[in-house]
């Protein structure tokens, strides 16, 4: 088996060092030993993609459409993203001011490549899914996280005003709404006051909004609606139509910027698998009802999540979007989230995620995921009060 000559180990890229693995990741394999384990970690939706999208693929490749498509998305892909946008949260974008990518993740990794120099600060609201940070640090730049933990989990125009000021070398936010991993989105009137605030400043916003279509309580209003020529707007299709695995996203913005993301993109991927451009079509042009179905599982199984947390009587985070709730540990525990997740797979078989993983102002919280079944949601929190009963003899 090849070993690393050790005359080349200087020779990689130092930026590297200091970045792990996805702790979400290592966490969830480190319980998963346990073959009684009921999981509730990762954010998998366990909904099958429709039929209609999977056999416009299968139509695609039986008619032999399996060659290089322009590098920023077939045209009529793109078309049908703007009529969706425009249509369904009155964004108004042209085709040339789209790219298509592998996963919404590649068009956040282009995003902040695009505008990210070496020792640029970009500021991190948190807790967030832990992917923007270690991607701000490949690139050189510097993260300022800002705890949203005292805030009801929201990044406020006091904060943001704040962040601002004392840092002068910002040159991106970013923003993920609604919010992995508390499930907290925000309002309209929120969000325009983020925007009156974002506006006086030279500064790009990376808005993450996949999950757009899981809000439960408000509807959805895009920051891009305020101040769409600062925004890079980011969607896919992963969690609304459970096309995970498909690895299909977007990103939208002026289009100078989504000019060096196409150059970005080129270099990278060349284009997106022409199949999955073939299925993204039938989805935003035809699955739009698939969307609303699945948010009505969803919020069902939000409901059942959140009333049996209230008759176990533990605190949680009201989620009003995605399907995840924020959970906070028994005090017994302190802020320690990893141990108490930890215990809790090991004594009573139930998976959850540390809320430490999302950044350290999710500490002494705990993420279940409920994008599973009815039964499992049942029985996993049936023994999260079986846990909680034992530290209470």
């Amino acid at each position: 088996m090849p070993r690393t000559n050790p005359n080349l180990l200087r020779n990689y890229n130092h930026r590297l060092n200091g970045i792990e693995p996805s702790g979400i990741r290592h966490f969830d394999d480190t319980i998963s030993q346990n073959d009684d384990l009921i999981k509730l970690t990762l954010g998998e939706p366990d909904l099958n993609t429709p039929e209609h999208i999977k056999q416009a693929a299968i139509k695609g490749i039986n008619e032999n459409d399996s060659h290089y498509s322009a590098q920023a998305g077939k045209i009529e892909l793109r078309q049908a993203i703007t009529e969706y946008l425009s249509n369904r949260w009155n964004l108004e974008y042209d085709a040339d001011e789209v790219v298509v990518t592998n996963g919404a993740t590649q068009s956040i990794y282009s995003a902040l490549q695009a505008i990210v120099n070496p020792g640029d600060e970009v500021i991190i609201p948190t807790p967030i899914f832990s992917l923007y940070e270690p991607i701000v640090k490949f690139l050189g730049g510097n993260v300022i996280n800002v705890d949203t933990s005292k805030t009801e989990f929201k990044l406020t125009p006091e904060l943001l005003t704040d962040v601002l000021k004392q840092h002068p070398g910002v040159v991106a936010l970013v923003i993920n709404d609604p919010n992995n991993p508390t499930g907290v989105s925000y309002t309209e009137e929120e969000i325009k006051q983020l925007g009156q605030v974002i506006v006086k400043f030279p500064i790009w916003v990376l808005s993450d909004e996949i999950y757009s279509e899981i809000t439960f309580d408000n509807n959805h209003y895009s920051l891009a609606r305020e101040i769409s020529d600062q925004v890079l707007y980011i969607n896919g299709l992963s969690k609304s139509h459970a096309m995970t695995g498909w690895r299909f996203g977007y990103i939208c913005g002026p289009s100078e910027i989504i000019r060096r993301i196409k150059m970005i993109n080129a270099y990278m991927v060349t284009c997106v698998a022409d199949n999955v451009q073939d299925a993204a079509i039938e989805a935003i042009r035809n699955g739009q009802e698939d969307a609303f179905e699945a948010k009505k599982i969803y919020q069902k199984r939000r409901d059942l999540v959140t009333t049996k947390l209230d008759e176990i009587g533990v605190e949680y985070v009201m989620p009003t979007s995605t399907f995840y709730c924020f959970i906070k540990i028994d005090d017994c525990y302190g802020k320690d989230d990893y141990q108490f997740a930890l215990d809790l797979a090991n004594n009573v078989g139930l998976g959850v995620i540390p809320g430490r993983m999302f950044g350290d102002s999710g500490q002494g919280y705990i993420r279940i995921s409920f994008a599973a079944s009815d039964e499992k949601l049942e029985n996993g929190l049936n023994r999260l009060n079986k846990f909680i009963q034992l530290l209470e003899t």
